[in-house]
């Protein structure tokens, strides 16, 4: 099992600012959250009280998994920009809070080039929190709005059945669970769901009365089979048959709200789903290729070694095999999942 340990630790963005970083590919990750944000504007205006605001003490976002690059800034100060028009259309005589921005991921994610690139004219005080969402992060009662966008399908590791040779879950010669039989679904599945607990645990004793977590990642609509819901693979090496990705992208909008109320400390604003942006034209193959590899580069090189000329043949395949099925891609069944909950009250 210490492989699979190693998998998790490596599951940073690549880091830095170059043609292959997460910073300079992660447009499809933009464009979802361009389709978010009127809902994000809408859930702060509809749903977060600001009356009872302490004078005096700052408010608290986070946002879980942000990686590295522009787009963890464009979201936060959305949300800013949203409780600030909020503040002003109720004509409160209280001034408004200070902001106080936690920007969380792995241990291994490249804060350097994140605080280096933190916008100039910024209203609000920031701080990197590295360390797994899947666990306790913060003080109790101290996080007013929890916010992450595309970071959930990540599982904090590959089930251990699917690594399992003895296992009726054993993966072999696969690396993901479409085209799988239905028990390594039903392993990927039960993480997700393990992990979704601890994370709405964490998140219920960290998050004050009345909070909100706005979280959105890649979902299918209830009903559909996860075989129908993008393309999968198979290949012949042996050392794929020990190579697995931690990834759970088929979570419905009813299996979550069946998570969410078995936590029972949030209740359920809003849950709704949008289809995924595609992208178009001339070059979007070699794009899909590097949104892929700034992702997925340092798990395939933890697993199989780091010689770049491989790594550069691997994803030169790849590109070719997305050109050759991109009418598949565009009839993809995924979609994104926007959920937005609000911490009750103490019972």
């Amino acid at each position: 099992m210490e492989t699979n340990k190693v998998v998790i630790e490596s599951l940073a963005m690549n880091g830095g600012v170059g043609d292959h970083s997460y910073a300079n590919n992660s447009s499809l990750q933009r464009s979802g959250f361009e389709a978010a944000k009127a809902l994000i504007y809408r859930a702060i205006k509809e749903n977060l009280d600001i009356k009872h605001l302490s004078r005096g003490r700052p408010f608290r976002i986070t946002d879980l998994g942000c990686s590295v690059g522009p787009n963890t800034f464009i979201a936060v100060q959305n949300i800013v920009e949203a409780i600030e028009q909020k503040h002003q259309s109720q004509g409160l005589k209280l001034p408004l809070p200070e902001f106080h921005v936690y920007f969380n991921d792995h241990v291994s994610n490249d804060f350097n080039t994140l605080f280096a690139s933190f916008p100039l004219e910024r209203r609000y005080f920031a701080a990197g929190v590295p360390g797994s969402f899947h666990s306790r992060l913060f003080p109790e009662k101290s996080i007013n709005l929890v916010y992450s966008f595309a970071s959930l399908q990540w599982l904090s590791k590959v089930p251990d059945e699917v690594l399992d040779m003895d296992s009726t879950c054993w993966n072999k010669g696969r690396i993901y669970y479409t085209n799988a039989p239905s028990e390594v679904m039903a392993a990927y599945s039960g993480r997700f769901a393990k992990d979704m607990e601890r994370f709405l645990d964490a998140r219920a004793k960290e998050v004050v009365h009345g909070g909100l977590l706005a979280l959105s990642f890649p979902c299918i609509p209830d009903g559909l089979a996860y075989s129908r819901s993008q393309i999968g693979g198979r290949v012949d090496e042996a050392k794929v048959d020990s190579f697995n990705v931690p990834f759970y992208s088929t979570a419905s909008p009813m299996e979550v709200e069946n998570l969410v109320a078995k936590n029972g400390c949030f209740t359920i604003e809003r849950n709704e789903a949008w289809a995924c942006p595609i992208l178009e034209g001339n070059g979007a193959c070699e794009m899909y290729s590097k949104h892929y590899r700034a992702f997925m580069e340092g798990l395939i090189k933890e697993h199989f070694g780091s010689d770049d000329e491989i790594i550069e043949e691997l994803f030169k395949i790849f590109t070719k095999k997305i050109s050759d099925s991109f009418d598949i891609l565009e009839e993809s069944n995924m979609s994104i999942l926007f959920v937005l909950l609000k911490r009750k009250e103490d019972s």
